[in-house]
């Protein structure tokens, strides 16, 4: 034993055991992760469950456990009995969505071949049968087998109503308000100088005769909804569910109906390619438990690139500084000490900084000086994906500067004295010996910062990161990139919907698949680093960092 520990072989083992049980450990959590949201993409049976009171339920089978001791009576009592948590939607109905059930109330289980789901844009799922197809009020399509074949065109068309619908309200309605809203504050500008020449008053009077040629044609446009909405209420399905109780559902809410009983293996493959592609690309609904990320996606990348542009020059300026141009000595040894403990400042006081310095000061200026016409509302006073990333670079930063110093320190002396010696200023060495060389350890610190930045949360909820954002800082408007608007984060997404939502269970699983779209954006981030840091350091073979 003794041989083991001086030759140091037993530390060795040490390390190796881990290594993997970290390996292992992480590996659980992503597979915890995976198994807990494969349900939110998976199409699943539906059960038809009849209890010992006659009482019917229908729905998907969530998860089952031992029935805990303490609800069983004693002559029960660890007799291994189950109990099974089951999803029954039609929260329209029953006011709730899920419902435990004890296995010794079962008396019969079935899986009932024509029983259907269908996903609404609110109140959740729809679990029953679909008895007819109505359109005016009128009965075209009748019994639960041909529905099911008919369903999907009727719902093809209500659903390229909807699309045209959005499409007008989001991009041609939204441009007409967003060209009123810039006339009115114009108008507004013009009034608080306060001159009131007989040019300023032809201006306004101008400008007040284009907003009503916009709001003309606002309303041709919302006469256009109107009547696409009326057209589109014209077309419902009758549903039943399993005690008989009626619904009528209109088609336009319905965003999909499908029979998962009568789905094949490669039925519910498509159908998974189809909801994660949703997930992806659409917006969310029903309080953000339901629909897709995309808005999400798009903040938490956009404020990880704006953060890095931030983050990466001043921190390797701030660390060139230190190891190349200053004086060593305390002063430099204390600012070292300093940067050092900002990496364990906790992240909720930068996002306290972030609201005192950018917005209310920064921001509050800005407002004063450039757009005091628009006062007391505020447009650069107030939360942003701005001052978001800015916080976060501040965040982060420590960890650049300390890779980036590090790999300075692993550049050889005598690359810099060789490069002197043959007449090359300072700066001609910095920028083409030392810089290239220490790329790798900058990335490095890169790679370190966007990591950390995102996920975090605490600083972003009081810098500019909200529950839903009507529009994305980025558009087809001038300036194209509005970086004082708010913005949707995936790490706040999870918190919203895990511990905000009224509906927790129903949210669970797009909580774990959120935490997987995360990871995964996290690691695609880093391996696109890692990627261009491997290039570099086979360009320069002498960084050893």
């Amino acid at each position: 034993m003794k041989k083991y520990f001086r030759s140091g072989e037993i530390f060795i083992w040490f390390t190796g055991m881990g290594l993997g049980l970290s390996l292992i450990m992480i590996s659980g959590l992503l597979l915890l992760i995976v198994l807990n949201g494969k349900d939110y993409f998976w199409a699943s049976d539906l059960v038809q469950i009849t209890k010992t009171d006659g009482t019917k339920l229908l729905g998907e089978i969530v998860k089952e456990e031992p029935i805990p001791n303490l609800n069983l009576p004693d002559t029960l009592r660890n007799k291994g009995l189950m109990r099974m948590q089951m999803k029954i939607g039609n929260r329209d109905l029953y006011g709730f969505d899920f419902q435990w059930i004890d296995e010794k109330d079962i008396e019969q289980k079935d899986i009932p071949e024509f029983a259907s789901t269908i996903e609404r844009m609110e109140f959740g799922n729809f679990y029953g049968y679909i008895k007819e197809i109505l359109v005016d009020g009128s009965v075209k399509v009748s019994g639960e087998r041909n529905t099911a074949e008919k369903i999907n065109s009727y719902l093809k068309i209500t659903s390229s109503i909807r699309d045209e619908i959005t499409e007008i309200e989001k991009s041609k309605i939204g441009r007409i308000n967003y060209d009123i809203e810039n006339l009115r504050l114009q108008i507004k500008k013009i009034r608080f100088k306060g001159k009131n020449s007989e040019n300023d008053l032809a201006e306004i009077s101008k400008l007040e005769s284009e907003i009503v040629e916009q709001n003309k044609k606002y309303e041709i446009l919302k006469t256009k909804v109107d009547s696409l909405n009326q057209l589109a209420s014209s077309y419902s399905v009758y549903c039943e569910d399993v005690s008989g109780r009626s619904k009528t559902i209109p088609m336009i809410n319905i965003v999909r109906a499908y029979q998962p009983n009568n789905m094949t293996f490669l039925d519910k493959l498509g159908f998974s390619l189809t909801k994660i592609h949703e997930f992806i690309f659409d917006d969310p609904r029903e309080s953000n438990t339901e629909g897709g990320v995309f808005p999400a996606i798009f903040g938490t990348v956009m404020m990880v690139l704006l953060m890095s542009i931030f983050t990466v020059p001043f921190g390797v300026l701030a660390a060139l500084y230190l190891r190349e141009y200053a004086k060593q000595g305390p002063l430099v040894r204390t600012v070292r000490i300093a940067v050092n403990n900002l990496a364990g400042v906790p992240s909720i006081v930068f996002g306290v900084f972030g609201l005192g310095f950018f917005i209310y000061f920064i921001g509050g200026t800005i407002d004063q000086l450039f757009f005091p016409e628009r006062l007391p509302s505020p447009t650069w006073g107030t939360g942003g994906i701005l001052w978001a990333s800015l916080t976060l670079a501040l965040l982060t930063m420590p960890v650049v500067i300390v890779a980036t110093e590090e790999a300075l320190t692993q550049i050889p002396r005598g690359m810099r004295e060789a490069a002197l010696a043959l007449g090359a200023t300072k700066w001609q060495v910095v920028r083409r010996i030392i810089l290239p060389a220490a790329a790798p350890g900058i990335l490095t610190g890169l790679i370190l910062a966007m990591a950390r930045a995102a996920g975090e949360v605490a600083p972003l909820m009081i810098t500019g990161v909200v529950k839903l954002a009507p529009s994305l800082p980025f558009d087809s408007y001038f300036p194209f990139f509005h970086l004082d608007r708010k913005f949707m984060h995936l790490g706040f997404h999870i918190y919203d919907v895990g511990f905000q939502s009224p509906n927790i269970e129903a949210a669970m699983p797009m909580v774990y698949t959120t935490t997987l779209l995360l990871i995964l954006i996290v690691i695609l981030l880093n391996i696109t680093a890692m990627i261009i840091r491997a290039n570099l350091r086979k360009k320069y073979k002498s960084a050893t960092f």
